[in-house]
């Protein structure tokens, strides 16, 4: 095994007539959201083994979907981070250090408690991603349209989270 800090090698290049900087800046932004989806896809399938309760089965079956999109948008991501010259790091330890959140509380528990808790880390993952749009739509269109077609798909996704929570009026229920 190297002990060459494998995060620091870069390629000579990036997307022709995207300036040095630019391609620096759009990588930490797109570093940061495949951190926050490999972290999301990961706490989707601990939530899919660790969900009991009434409802159970709906939701078991609702996770396993968003956890396939949510890691092929992982990919995207990263993908991206290579094309634009870098080199996209996701190993696990890696993760975590770079990681800026907590880390999803909620062990075995009921359908509500798993949902309730979902909603705020899809709260602070889709808040990112609409940050992220706005500072890609001075940097790198590509990417920025990337981002926002994610979006879309991760806000349906907590629609139908909330569609769990919400009561005949409206609220949200935690």
């Amino acid at each position: 095994m190297s002990n060459n800090n494998e995060s620091n090698k870069t390629t000579k290049f990036t997307a022709p007539g995207m300036s040095d900087e630019s391609a620096q800046k759009t990588i930490a932004t797109l570093d940061n959201r495949m951190v926050a989806l490999i972290d999301l896809q990961l706490t989707l399938k601990h939530i899919h083994w660790n969900v009991v309760g009434p409802n159970f089965i709906g939701v078991h079956e609702m996770i396993d979907p968003q956890v396939d999109i949510v890691r092929e948008m992982t990919d995207t991501i990263a993908e991206r981070i290579a094309t634009l010259g870098a080199v996209p790091v996701g190993t696990p330890k890696s993760i975590v250090d770079r990681r800026t959140w907590d880390e999803y509380s909620v062990g075995k528990g009921l359908v509500t408690e798993h949902l309730a808790a979902l909603d705020k880390v899809y709260n602070g993952v889709n808040a990112d991603h609409r940050k992220a749009i706005e500072t890609l739509s001075e940097l790198d269109p590509v990417s920025e349209d990337m981002i926002t077609s994610q979006l879309a798909d991760l806000e349906q996704f907590q629609w139908f989270i909330r569609a769990h929570l919400e009561s005949s009026t409206g609220e949200l229920q935690s």
